[in-house]
């Protein structure tokens, strides 16, 4: 029972059941089993208990054993705070404020406090004033701590920002007591930060600011010498240390001039300094000013001077930037020991949020009053509910803010300390866990918790930090809200924009005017910008995105497209991410509306894209012009693929496949096309023709930059004469490569066809009489590796099987290798090591002839296929990682080695895709540009920046796959250290 519980110490948990005696003893346990450290609570029981005379602990016992409600708040105190339980004990009758807990106003609240204080009989007001405060502190811990603390984080906050109130108006009546003639001033206490916010934490220091008035008839500094008087010891009488401890510190530091300015100033001093001297921070500290304490009239006066001042601060000059810097300062002000452990001021911490809710609060809030809220949760709807924070942000943000609050409140509310750091002890780890309802591996779930909203803060911080950007950038009116153009450079190179100027001028293009069209990329512009600004080349992201909209923005479903569901992020993503795709997009715009459909991303079946290109193809009598039309269906479905793929809906096997269904279906069309055009000049074919893919075409693992690798076969028709049917297949196949080869808008395709027989110097076609007797009487070795890969990719379905039938004793010979076979093969493998890398290439970062690439992965597992195919059919499969996969399986290779393969093979693949993706174009290594790095990372899903962590990724797996290679190709074997 006591393990369910959830104790830790189980034998001193039962002898301390023993001790309380009789009682409900499962209801006890089970109320223990709901607290943030049963060990903790028990103890605290027993300790209040023996702190109360006879009378009282039977009644507290009776309670106990009787009151749910009042059992469970007095045991989540007990086992939330070891601070709050020292309290109890040292004041057990204010157990009772703990179980008939009530929340009560600032203004009910003052009058407990003062009251207390002055009847304290022998005690110094200043523990009268801290034993009073306890007492409502512990009152609003009892019902934060027995209700959703989530829910309930809004209205703790609040009722210690109104606690703290209290106390510092009662530290008020404690000064006036202490000095004379204390009614020679009005003086106000003025509560900013979460104090004013009405958003205060459980041990803060409090920030406040004196504001004060002459009385009538009294010169103004001797009025405000009183006033310092009152206010340096009302600060006292929290912040002092005595036998009952200190409140807080109460900070004055955000007052004008900070700590070197007068304590106390003039509602007109105060209204001279802002006008003059303030810097931009300092208006944004009176966001949440308010009175807290003292005369009230001073108070209102002192914020309706403020007020229009806060609201007018976004016109200063560099205001935005100057709010920027801030937080940046904040948060390279924390220590990088602490930083990991931040929840306020490190990175995804609470003062993301802030920031960013005050950010907009400033800019917007100039003409919008409704948005002008102290608390951040308050703002946060108000923002959201006035459009300019997305309802899904604002909740997302309210979410975590509550979560990190609620954290920051646990914490601290253990010890009573201020603190703003995630603790590293398993057994603090366990107790914030239980105390905020996390009961199933506590330690592991609250640090996962903690990390994923810190992640998405951030992601979202940096999303709206720079949100007012529109009206700045492109000169829709002469609204005095607008930044100059040169604050709006600024502002978009703080985005990642490296063009600013020209990136206005684009936005200026797309908006300027009073067209529907121009209306709406007002709508879309800010948020687009925030997308662009996401990926790795915002500027060529918007260029694109304005070509395409002048291609298509009088197109009614264009904009329409994009202002609904997720189509403009996508789009945004795939411009800014992927030059190859945005190049396609560019010649081909309307293909943006496969975006609205989401159906529309996944590949078509090969069989579908043959029809499609066929029927595109007989649209034109001309043979140029029929290809074009062929290859612009293949543009398409390279940028259907693409535009998946970059958007996250595909894995690399899909890709692969998808890509290899394209060419295949290219192939096809481009020789019903050719083959017309013979016919129609030489007459009826006398021959049958088939197309056999070659290497990454044939194991149906093609990337976006590959060739098309192909044989040609034909089969004279019965009686046909052998020589015309050559010509004929000759003349086909001349005039296939040529077609695929034409110039055109779609991404060049080459045929290569260097692995037939012989080579180069072979013919191009042969009949399949020729490839028998050819590969009966001089099939040299590479010949029969090159044609493990062979799969019959288009033309006549039963010459293919025929060609596959003569092969496949070839490549899965019965009799394995002989040694001589491995000796030749390994020896070309290294030749070709040595003669293929360009010049001044790195043989450590080359995707495909690098150590540990492709082709040594590739040809490690061909060598396991010529040596034991025909033993383990599983081998006989065209592709590289299902035969690695069965020879696994089957001993060829132990796990770990087909792992350390597997994973080098995909992540070389995968590089090499998001390569071209990026770049345009074929790369064959990694780039030493590390912006490059840094746009091919993010393909791969790596976070910004990631351009040197991709290098050292490659490297590793390049160099344990090169490892493998050693000794699993080339028969080198390991030394004892496993190298």
């Amino acid at each position: 029972m006591l393990v369910r519980a959830g104790f830790t110490d189980h034998a001193r948990a039962a002898q301390l059941l023993d001790e309380l005696g009789p009682g409900d003893r499962d209801a006890l346990v089970s109320a223990l089993a709901r607290t943030a450290d049963p060990d903790q609570a028990l103890l605290g029981l027993l300790r209040l208990r023996e702190a109360m005379d006879e009378a009282a602990r039977a009644e507290l016992d009776e309670v106990i054993d009787s009151d749910r409600t009042c059992r469970y708040r007095l045991l989540a105190v007990l086992g939330a705070s070891t601070a709050l339980t020292d309290h109890l004990v040292r004041h057990p009758g204010q157990w009772h404020d703990v179980v008939e807990a009530q929340r009560r106003h600032a203004d009910e609240l003052a009058t407990l406090l003062i009251g207390e204080v002055e009847q304290r009989g022998e005690r110094s007001a200043y523990d009268a004033l801290r034993i009073a405060y306890r007492r409502q502190l512990v009152q609003i811990a009892a019902l934060d701590l027995t209700q959703d603390p989530f829910d309930e984080m809004p209205a703790t906050g609040e009722a210690l920002a109104d606690l703290a109130g209290a106390a510092m108006e009662a530290a008020l009546q404690i000064a006036r007591d202490e000095h004379d003639d204390p009614d020679r001033c009005r003086l106000s206490v003025i509560g900013m930060g979460k104090t004013g916010g009405l958003e205060l934490n459980y041990i803060s220091d409090v920030d406040v600011a004196f504001v004060a008035e002459p009385a009538d008839g009294v010169d103004e500094d001797e009025a405000l010498a009183v006033a310092t008087a009152l206010a340096t010891s009302a600060m006292r009488a929290c912040s002092a240390s005595t036998a009952e401890g200190n409140l807080w510190q109460v900070d004055a530091a955000l007052r004008p001039e900070g700590k070197n300015g007068p304590l106390v100033r003039t509602v007109e001093s105060h209204r001279a300094y802002y006008e003059r001297w303030a810097k931009t921070w300092e208006f944004q500290a009176l966001l949440k000013a308010r009175p807290i304490a003292g005369d009230a009239g001073v108070g209102q006066a002192y914020l309706d001077a403020m007020s229009p001042m806060v609201w007018q601060a976004s016109t200063r000059d560099n205001f935005v930037e100057d709010v920027q810097a801030m937080r940046r300062r904040v948060e390279d002000n924390v220590p990088p020991a602490e930083q990991p452990r931040q929840l306020k001021l490190g990175p995804g911490g609470l003062r993301d949020i802030e920031f960013s809710v005050q950010l907009l609060q400033l800019v917007h809030g100039r003409t919008d009053e409704r948005i002008r809220q102290r608390s951040t949760l308050a703002a946060l709807d108000a923002l959201s509910r006035r459009g300019y924070v997305g309802r899904s942000d604002a909740h997302e943000l309210d979410v975590a803010y509550r979560f990190l609050r609620v954290l920051e409140h646990r914490i601290q509310l253990s010890r009573m300390r201020r603190t703003h750091l995630m603790p590293t002890a398993e057994a603090d780890l366990r107790r914030l866990a239980r105390g905020i309802g996390v009961f199933s591996d506590p330690t592991e779930s609250i640090t996962t918790m903690w990390r994923e909203k810190a992640r998405e803060v951030r992601r979202l911080h940096e999303r709206l930090f720079y949100r007012p950007l529109l009206s700045a950038v492109a000169r829709l009116s002469d609204d005095d809200a607008q930044l100059t153009p040169d604050e709006a450079r600024e502002r978009l190179s703080a985005l990642g924009f490296r063009d600013p100027s020209g990136a206005i001028r684009h936005i200026q293009a797309l908006s300027s005017g009073v067209s529907r069209r121009t209306v709406m990329q007002r709508t879309l512009l800010p948020v687009m910008l925030q997308w662009f600004a996401d990926e790795a080349d915002p500027d060529a992201g918007l260029l694109a995105f304005r070509r395409i909209s002048d291609e298509l923005g009088s197109s009614p479903w264009f904009l329409k497209q994009l202002r609904e569901g997720s189509s403009a992020q996508h789009l945004a993503k795939v411009l800014a991410s992927s030059r190859y795709a945005a190049g396609m997009l560019e010649r081909s715009p309307s293909a943006v509306a496969m975006l609205g459909d989401p159906d529309a991303l996944n590949p078509r079946p090969r069989a579908a894209i043959i029809r499609t290109m066929t029927a595109a193809g007989r649209r034109h009598s001309d043979p140029d012009q029929a290809i074009l039309a062929v290859r612009g269906v293949r543009r398409t479905e390279l940028l259907r693929v693409a535009i998946a793929d970059l958007v996250g809906s595909l894995d690399l096997d899909q890709v692969e496949v998808a890509l290899t269904d394209v060419m295949a279906a290219t192939m096809q069309a481009a020789l019903d096309v050719a083959s017309t055009r013979v016919e129609r000049e030489r007459g009826p074919l006398v021959t049958r023709l088939a197309v056999i893919g070659m290497g990454r075409f044939g194991g149906r693992e093609l990337g976006y930059s590959s060739d098309a690798d192909v044989m040609f076969v034909h089969d004279p028709d019965e009686g046909a004469d052998e020589q015309q049917a050559q010509e004929q297949a000759l003349a086909v196949v001349s005039e296939l490569r040529r077609l695929v080869q034409l110039s055109g808008p779609d991404p060049a395709l080459t045929v290569d066809a260097d692995l037939r027989p012989e080579g180069k110097g072979g013919p191009l076609v042969r009949s399949l009489a020729s490839y028998r007797t050819y590969y009966e009487r001089w099939s040299e070795g590479w010949e029969a590796q090159a044609l493990l890969r062979a799969t019959p990719v288009a033309g006549d379905e039963q010459l293919s099987r025929d060609f596959v039938e003569l092969i496949d004793p070839l490549r899965y010979p019965a009799a394995g290798l002989s040694e001589r076979a491995v000796r030749q093969i390994r020896t070309l493998k290294a030749r070709m090591e040595a003669e293929r890398i360009p010049r001044g290439g790195d043989r450590k970062t080359h995707f495909k002839l690098g150590h540990g690439g492709l082709a040594d992965v590739e040809w490690t597992v061909q060598l396991l296929q010529l040596q034991h195919a025909a033993a383990v059919p599983g081998l006989q499969h065209p592709g590289t990682m299902t035969p690695l996969r069965r020879a696994a399986e089957a001993g060829l290779l132990t796990e770990e080695q087909a792992a350390e393969l597997r994973d080098a093979w995909v992540l070389a693949t995968r590089l090499r895709n998001a390569s071209v993706l990026w770049r345009g174009r074929p790369v064959d290594a990694l780039p030493s540009d590390l912006r490059d790095g840094d746009g091919i990372g993010r393909i791969l899903g790596m976070p910004a920046g990631s351009g040197p962590q991709l290098h050292d990724d490659y490297r590793r797996f390049a160099r344990r796959a090169r490892a493998v290679v050693d000794e699993c190709f080339y028969g080198m074997p390991r030394d004892n250290n496993g190298d």
